[in-house]
């Protein structure tokens, strides 16, 4: 499938194309992917990619990520799942999905057509008998879609070099008691009204701490991205602690995964200047513990003073998290020898 790409809301060097899911589960469902393509004209001297999965009530505006994986000689995409972002339509359930498998296939399709995309931009070394050389690309996914992009890889092994989890959620805060206690109810009630809708409010300290029009540095649109989030419905919530307790058991990934997260959590009912400086979504300790569940090669990353979005963190906390990111990258994802386009900076 060869995507057609249109300019894309992020300006001049960002383009994007929907893609056409065929899809059992979800008729007519359709996903947004995003390319980075500053020089769009030179061909790519490297055969490496990424593809970006967002959060929960998330889409894909991150224009700094995307710099640092260029930099790197990574060419970046990312996806705007079905009911997100760039991919939501009207009569659309925002962020509603009944289980989390229904985003495989609009990943395998999107890392297709990065596949393709990737071999018309690239100069790829010819193998043996003048096929040409398959392109390496890393999953990377933040927070619901970290736990997405986990159980992807677990389910579809050999078709990524590498995992990036950005603050995944992987378990429920405090205990996987939690989940089993309040699944006992929510279970039953997502089999028979998935698109129930329930009444869990939203503080929105998480946007507080990343917006500019309050205490942060960035600019979401708020209608993709809205400061109080999406509703939250049965099916959904339902999804995800099956998906939980899938990686609760293990998932087998068998590529190295790296996982990033705050240095810490901090919950409460009312503002404190100290959620500008920690995980005000998940609670990284479960998520720590979690972690060594994935798979065979699992490195953590504990980044002090770090947002629930570790790359919208305050900028000594991102150059921080982006010169550990290039220390993984070049370990386990850039090829020996290959010269690293950002060594002497540590942010983009």
């Amino acid at each position: 499938m060869q995507a057609v790409w249109q300019p894309d809301i992020l300006g001049p060097d960002f383009e994007s194309a929907v893609l056409r899911v065929p899809s059992p589960a979800v008729p007519g469902q359709q996903a947004t992917l995003v390319r980075y393509v500053p020089d769009a004209a030179e061909p790519l001297a490297g055969r490496q990619a990424l593809l970006f999965l967002h959060g929960w009530s998330d889409y894909f505006f991150n224009t700094e990520l995307a710099r640092f994986w260029h930099r790197l000689g990574v060419a970046f995409y990312a996806l705007d799942m079905h009911n997100y972002g760039r991919s939501l339509r009207d009569g659309d359930l925002p962020g509603f999905a009944a289980d989390l498998a229904d985003y495989d296939a609009e990943i395998t399709l999107a890392l297709s057509a990065v596949r393709e995309d990737l071999a018309r931009r690239s100069d790829l070394r010819r193998g043996p008998g003048g096929a040409p050389e398959a392109a390496r690309v890393t999953l990377m996914g933040h927070s619901t879609g970290g736990l997405v992009a986990a159980l992807w890889a677990g389910d579809h092994p050999g078709l990524i070099q590498s995992l990036v989890l950005n603050s995944p959620w992987l378990e429920m805060h405090r205990s996987p008691l939690v989940r089993h206690a309040a699944a006992s109810v929510i279970h039953p009630l997502s089999r028979v009204r998935p698109a129930a809708r329930l009444w869990i409010p939203s503080r929105g300290f998480y946007y507080r701490s990343i917006s500019k029009s309050a205490e942060g540095e960035w600019e979401p649109d708020p209608v993709m991205r809205p400061p109080g989030a999406f509703p939250i419905h049965a099916g959904w919530l339902s999804a995800v602690w099956r998906g939980q307790a899938r990686v609760a058991r293990g998932l087998g990934i068998e590529v190295p995964v790296l996982v990033l997260a705050s240095g810490r959590s901090m919950n409460g009912p009312v503002w404190h200047e100290d959620m500008k400086a920690a995980d005000v979504v998940l609670d990284v300790e479960t998520m720590a513990a979690r972690a060594v569940k994935l798979g065979r090669s699992v490195t953590l990353e504990r980044i002090d003073g770090a947002l629930h979005d570790v790359f919208l963190s305050r900028a000594p906390v991102r150059r921080e998290a982006y010169a550990r990111l290039r220390r993984w990258a070049g370990a386990y994802m850039l090829d020996a020898g290959e010269p690293d386009n950002a060594a002497s900076t540590a942010a983009p």
